[in-house]
């Protein structure tokens, strides 16, 4: 989360094991009419933008590599989930997104806008 940013939270899962994480690979959620793409790694749950900023490759058709990066499936470039940062050197920035795992959950936060409660994408 940065500071100053204010989020409206959305319950994804009851737990990490309910979220749909067939052998490391990441999955699909919508979230207020919005896909986002969950990853598992070391049991983090990270959250980013559903598709590739460099061609629109749809992430959660990708996989997560040994290093918890998310590959994308169309050009294989890879990206830190927790900073969106691209680390295969092709410089596309990957928008994330903050996760919280609460007693009663797994959240996510969709940025609003400060001053007005608008959802900002």
């Amino acid at each position: 989360m940065q500071p100053g940013k204010t989020y409206k939270w959305h319950k994804i899962a009851e737990s990490i094991p309910e979220i749909e994480n067939i052998m490391g690979n990441p999955c699909l959620v919508k979230v207020e009419g919005k896909e986002l793409c969950i990853s598992i790694y070391q049991q983090q749950v990270r959250a980013c933008s559903a598709r590739c900023p460099h061609a629109g490759g749809k992430m959660h058709q990708g996989w997560v590599d040994p290093l918890g990066q998310i590959v994308c499936p169309l050009h294989r470039y890879r990206f830190n989930p927790s900073t969106g940062l691209n680390s295969s050197g092709e410089g596309y920035h990957l928008k994330t997104y903050p996760v919280e795992l609460r007693e009663d959950g797994v959240y996510v936060g969709i940025e609003t806008d400060k001053w007005w409660g608008f959802t900002t994408f």
